[in-house]
């Protein structure tokens, strides 16, 4: 079994103790073991996920997905207890069209009853894939919608009362990718696996007989539960053979509870060329990129000078490697990332019609939305379709106190306005659509928000913070779209 080391607090002490400062120096060990392991050997070569496009059937692309046990290798010649979906750990990356009719069908395979949610997607409150759109065992449920939004990257992910962490933890997630007429023109690398690389960042922890488990305590619901072994896309200490050129990586922070501080291992510069749902309207220059649980970012970096070198995609908190890259061929193909990469559409405050407000707390062991525990037969809040309005989402400290949350809205993207009272907070990179935001300690956020299109008078979207342990203990909210 993995061991840990407590020490005997209260609950709101200990939050105090290991929550993170509002800073991008930020640090979070929870366990000694995170240290550099550029001398670790990175043998497994990195998985690159299936890439669907669909069958066309009628004028309607399917995708067909099946959920259930297996068991894969995450460790040599052992096999590891996993849940996945069309393979043995995670799931196939979907390439959606904008404008085309989509059929994604889940077949539940499991002994358990699940849902399937398509994070970040545009799309009618019935095909959200909430806990209301149960799939019980043996059973399909089929998301069908026309796909309704800009080019992005967006995943799928269980979404199951109470339920969430652990079926995320055991293996089920996977890559939605968007592409739209302006991605296909832009001069940014696009060949999927080859300069063009999906990376879902985890981490696990393994029994000492390589098995996952997931058994967080009271502390760790609280805190939210973070391993002590990096995955990425499913492999342990992976490399990849890229070529000298521009490499685009999409980032998904598919972890529980972790915030990720990425940069590479020799400081370089990178673009930023999208955020959770949109490109960025320019590329922004920078060393490191944070993401919260459910956040993804794209990022672009030159690797021409790098021929037969090596280089690492680090956490840099823990100084601990997610991937290792080896440049190792010659570029077939150039790109060059333009200055200018797209035109989004902006909101004005004058715009808004309505302030709602949303306070993110805790108390003994409990966790709320302004001072409400989810119940999935209350409405929280009635948002009219078409109509611009501002949100603002608080992380109380608690006595001096606190912990890190972030805040997601189901079927529409955002734009942040001001971070801690301020504009001049909102970070370049966070200057595209999103659909999850950071709040550290303490922290606020102002956002602006329209929900389009969609209306249903019954069925609710969800509005909670993406850390796994804190949606399943009750820190989201429900509201309809009229």
């Amino acid at each position: 079994m993995k061991r840990r080391t407590f020490i005997l607090l209260s609950t709101v002490a200990a939050t105090n103790l290991l929550a993170c400062r509002n800073d991008m120096s930020t640090i979070y060990m929870r366990n000694s073991s995170y240290t550099d392991n550029e001398n670790i050997e990175f043998t497994s070569k990195l998985a690159i996920p299936p890439i669907i496009d669909g069958t066309e059937k009628n004028g309607v692309y399917h995708y067909d997905l099946n959920i259930r046990e297996a068991k894969h290798n995450f460790f040599k010649n052992i096999l590891t207890d996993t849940y996945a979906i069309n393979g043995t750990y995670l799931g196939p990356t979907l390439r959606l069209i904008n404008g085309k009719k989509i059929s994604i069908n889940y077949t539940n395979n499991l002994n358990e009853t699940i849902t399937m949610h398509g994070h970040g997607m545009h799309l009618p409150a019935k095909m959200d894939g909430t806990p209301h759109q149960k799939i019980a065992p043996n059973t399909t449920w089929s998301a069908r919608y026309k796909v309704n939004q800009k080019a992005c990257t967006n995943w799928y992910h269980p979404h199951t009362e109470g339920k969430t962490a652990e079926q995320v933890y055991k293996g089920l997630a996977g890559l939605l990718i968007i592409e739209d007429s302006e991605s296909q023109k832009l001069d940014i690398p696009k060949e999927y696996g080859v300069d063009d690389i999906p990376i879902i960042l985890q981490d696990r922890f393994f029994t000492s007989s390589k098995q996952i488990i997931y058994s967080p305590n009271m502390m760790e619901r609280m805190l939210g539960y973070k391993g002590d072994t990096f995955v990425t896309n499913g492999v342990l200490n992976p490399y990849l053979d890229v070529e000298a050129k521009e490499i685009r990586l999409r980032l998904l922070n598919g972890s529980n509870s972790s915030v990720y501080y990425l940069g590479f291992s020799d400081e370089r510069v990178f673009k930023q060329i999208a955020t959770d749902n949109s490109f960025l309207q320019k590329p922004v220059s920078l060393k490191t990129v944070r993401l919260s649980p459910g956040e993804r970012a794209e990022i672009v970096v030159d690797l021409s000078d790098m021929l037969g070198k090596n280089i690492y995609l680090k956490e840099l908190n823990q100084n601990k490697i997610f991937i290792k890259l080896n440049v190792s061929k010659k570029a077939s193909k150039i790109t060059k990332v333009p200055e200018v990469l797209t035109k989004l559409k902006q909101y004005s405050l004058t715009d808004a019609v309505n302030t709602r407000k949303f306070v993110l707390s805790g108390r003994m062991g409990n966790l709320y939305i302004n001072n409400k525990s989810m119940n999935m037969n209350r409405i929280d809040e009635i948002v009219p379709v078409n109509k611009v309005e501002i949100w603002k989402i608080y992380n109380q400290k608690m006595m001096m106190m606190g912990m890190e949350h972030n805040f997601h809205i189901h079927a529409t993207h955002f734009m942040i306005l001001e971070r801690n009272n301020s504009s001049s907070n909102v970070l370049e990179n966070e200057k595209g659509y999103k659909d999850t935001v950071y709040l550290a300690p303490g922290d606020s956020v102002k956002l602006l928000v329209k929900m389009s299109d969609y209306t249903d008078n019954k069925t609710p979207y969800m509005y909670h913070c993406h850390f796994l342990e804190h949606e399943d203990r009750g820190m989201m909210g429900q509201f309809l779209v009229t």
